[in-house]
């Protein structure tokens, strides 16, 4: 939401107004008063990671939890903290908050469509495929984040290196490299919670109580 403050009485649409009341409206400072939504994103997307995450190092079984979680928490969430952050003008934000809601959205849709008759289940090599260009994808947004804060650095660092670890493993069918992206993406998920975690307690409490590893 937006919040307007401006210089003077306030003018009545309609009304011919002076030089110096023109000066005064041309003047306008618009303050964006919103809330921040990064910390939706983070936290979406951190419980989602964990929880796809457990099912790769044999946690959980594959099941309804994490197709709804990754739908409702991981796409949905993500897609409106990315508009959130569209009405800020954070390129950032946007780009990786859409960019991974649309990510679990299409997850999504590629598990449940072939139980709805809709396509073909997939093979390894096209799950390999799907996860190299998300990969591909992380690396920008890496690169981005090295102007940012350690913090939100390493969790996109951390989601780069698991895209590729799953994609090796889906590409060679390797279950030991499989464990490994499992658990090096519950880490992920984990730093993504703790950035989401940082942003509203740092903000509420008005002081840092988890650091994000400002750079020098």
């Amino acid at each position: 939401m937006k919040h307007a403050d401006t210089a003077g009485a306030a003018v009545a649409p309609g009304t011919p107004i002076s030089l110096r009341q023109a000066r005064a409206v041309a003047a306008t400072i618009v303050r964006d008063t919103s809330a921040n939504p990064a910390p939706l994103g983070m936290m979406g997307f951190g419980l989602t990671t964990i929880l796809l995450n457990l099912q790769h190092v044999g946690a959980l079984r594959s099941g309804s939890m994490v197709l709804a979680l990754g739908i409702g928490c991981g796409g949905a969430a993500q897609l409106v903290a990315g508009v959130m952050e569209w009405r800020k003008k954070n390129t950032f934000g946007t780009v990786a908050f859409v960019g991974f809601g649309l990510f679990w959205l299409s997850l999504g849709a590629m598990l449940a469509a072939p139980r709805l008759g809709l396509g073909e289940v997939g093979d390894r090599s096209d799950m390999a495929a799907y996860l190299f260009v998300w990969g591909l994808f992380s690396v920008v947004l890496f690169v981005a984040t090295l102007k940012m804060n350690r913090a939100v650095m390493v969790v996109f660092f951390a989601l780069t290196l698991l895209f590729f670890l799953l994609a090796v493993a889906d590409a060679t069918g390797s279950l030991r490299i499989q464990r490994v992206a499992g658990w090096e993406g519950i880490a992920c998920g984990l730093g993504a919670i703790y950035v989401g975690a940082a942003q509203i307690l740092n903000e509420v409490w008005g002081r840092t109580i988890l650091p994000l590893g400002a750079m020098d």
